[in-house]
C-alpha cells in the first residue's frame, strides 16, 4: 500500500550528520542518500534492476530533457516515469532549471520564466514555473521541485536577482501544484552570500514546503566557499525537513557534506567518469586507461560486490574501455555506483554508532580529490553537459 511523502529524522539535529527515512508513494529510502542520475529515464548504460543491485533505493531524472524528448503527456500516457523506465521505487525530478540556465546563449529570462531554444534542434520553447510543476505533474515523481534562477555565484547583483526572482517563482509553483501524491521542494538559491541565502531560507522556509533543496553551487566556488554555504544554510533550515544538496557529489564533497547535515545527492559523475575510464577506489580516481594495468589481474577493488569487481580483472577492463567496447562502460559504471551508495551506507552506520567524526577523518586521510585544475573542468563539463 503506497504511503504519502514523509520525513523521519532517526538520529542528528539542525547541525551534523543525520539519519532519517523518507517514505514516498513508491516506497522509502534511508538518508543520508546519493541518488543515480537517470537524466533521460535511465541510468547511463545501466538497466534498473542493475541500479536496484547497487544499492539504490532513489534515482533521479531531468524535466527539461523529458518535456523535450520524449515529451511529458508522452509519459504520462504510458503510464508515468515509474512504469516509463521500468523503476518502481522513489523517483525525484529536477525542474529542468539548470539545464535551462545552462544554455546561456539560447535563453532569455524575466520574471514570468525563461524562454529558450532546445539544444537538440533549435525549437523555441517557455518555461514558466506553472508549466515546470505540470510537467513534474505529469511524469508521476514521487519528489518534485520548483522552477529556480541559477546564476553564477561569484556576480552579487545577479544572485541578488535569482534570490527575488526563485522566490516568486516558488509561491507561483506552489500555487500550480495539484498533485497530493507528490511533494514539492522548494530551492534555496543565494550563490556564496551568506546574507542572500539567509533571504532565500526565510522566504522559503515560510511557504512550508515539505523539503528543501541547496541550489546554485558546483558553478566555480572554491571547495571551501562551498562548505562554508553547505553549514550555513543546513543551520536555517527546519529540522524536521530533508535537505538536498543538488547536482554535487564528489566522494569527499558526500563525506564533508554529510557531517554538515545534508540528507540527499545526485551527481553524474560515477557515470559520466566511468565513460572516460577511471573508477573509483578508497585511495581516489583509478584510470584503468593507464598502461600499468595492461596485465593487472587484481579487481578494481579488492573486497568490492559489484559485477566487475566480481568477475573480471583491471587489465580486462582496460581492454574493454581501450576499445571502445560498451560492456567495458557499463561495469565501471554498475562499478562506481555501488562505491557511491555502499559509501553512503557506510555513512549511515557511522552515525547511528556515533562514530561519524572518526570515519570522516580516516576516509579523507585516505581519499585523494582531483587537483583543483581537473575540478574546474568538471565543473565546465556539468555546466555544458546539460545534466548528462
Amino acid at each position: 500500500m503506497s504511503e504519502p511523502f514523509s520525513f523521519e529524522l532517526l538520529r542528528g539535529e539542525e547541525v551534523g550528520p543525520r539519519v532519517g527515512l523518507v517514505r514516498t508513494p513508491h516506497g522509502r529510502f534511508a538518508t543520508p542518500a546519493f541518488m543515480p542520475v537517470a537524466t533521460l529515464g535511465a541510468v547511463r548504460s545501466a538497466a534498473p534492476w542493475e541500479v536496484r543491485a547497487a544499492g539504490a533505493e532513489i534515482v533521479l531524472a531531468n524535466t527539461y530533457h523529458l518535456y523535450l524528448r520524449p515529451g511529458c503527456d508522452v509519459v504520462a500516457s504510458l503510464g508515468g516515469l515509474h512504469a516509463f523506465m521500468g523503476w518502481d521505487g522513489p523517483i525525484l525530478t529536477d525542474s529542468g532549471g539548470f539545464q535551462v540556465f545552462s544554455l546561456s546563449h539560447l535563453r532569455r529570462v524575466d520574471d514570468s520564466g525563461v524562454l529558450f531554444r532546445s539544444h537538440l534542434d533549435g525549437s523555441e520553447h517557455f518555461f514558466t514555473p506553472e508549466l515546470a510543476v505540470w510537467a513534474q505533474n505529469q511524469l508521476g515523481a514521487d519528489i518534485i521541485t520548483c522552477l529556480d534562477e541559477c546564476p553564477r555565484s561569484t556576480d552579487r547583483g545577479a544572485v541578488e536577482a535569482a534570490v527575488r526572482r526563485t522566490g516568486q517563482w516558488a509561491e507561483r509553483c506552489l500555487a500550480a501544484h495539484a498533485r497530493k501524491d507528490q511533494a514539492l521542494f522548494g530551492i534555496v538559491q543565494g550563490g556564496v552570500f551568506p546574507d542572500l541565502r539567509r533571504q532565500s531560507v526565510n522566504s522559503l522556509v515560510r511557504l512550508g514546503f515539505p523539503g528543501y533543496a541547496i541550489g546554485g553551487l558546483s558553478v566555480g566556488e572554491s571547495k571551501r566557499e562551498t562548505y562554508e554555504v553547505v553549514s550555513l544554510v543546513c543551520g536555517l533550515l527546519p529540522r524536521e525537513k530533508p535537505r538536498y544538496l543538488m547536482g554535487m557529489g564528489s566522494p569527499e564533497d558526500l563525506v564533508e557534506c554529510v557531517g554538515r547535515g545534508v540528507d540527499m545527492f545526485d551527481c553524474v559523475l560515477p557515470t559520466r567518469v566511468a565513460r572516460n575510464g577511471a573508477a573509483f577506489v578508497s585511495e581516489g580516481r583509478l584510470n584503468l586507461r593507464n598502461a600499468r594495468f595492461a596485465r593487472d589481474e587484481r579487481p578494481i577493488l579488492e573486497g568490492c560486490d559489484c559485477t566487475a569487481c566480481r568477475h573480471f580483472s583491471r587489465a580486462y577492463l582496460r581492454h574493454l574501455i581501450l576499445s571502445d567496447e560498451i560492456l567495458g562502460h557499463r561495469l565501471v559504471t554498475l562499478h562506481n555506483v555501488r562505491f557511491y551508495l555502499r559509501l553512503m551506507a557506510e555513512m549511515r552506520v557511522a552515525i547511528v554508532n556515533g562514530d561519524f567524526e572518526r570515519f570522516r577523518r580516516e576516509f579523507l586521510e585516505r581519499f585523494r580529490p582531483v587537483d583543483e585544475e581537473v575540478r574546474r573542468k568538471n565543473v565546465e563539463a556539468r555546466l555544458r553537459g546539460l545534466g548528462r
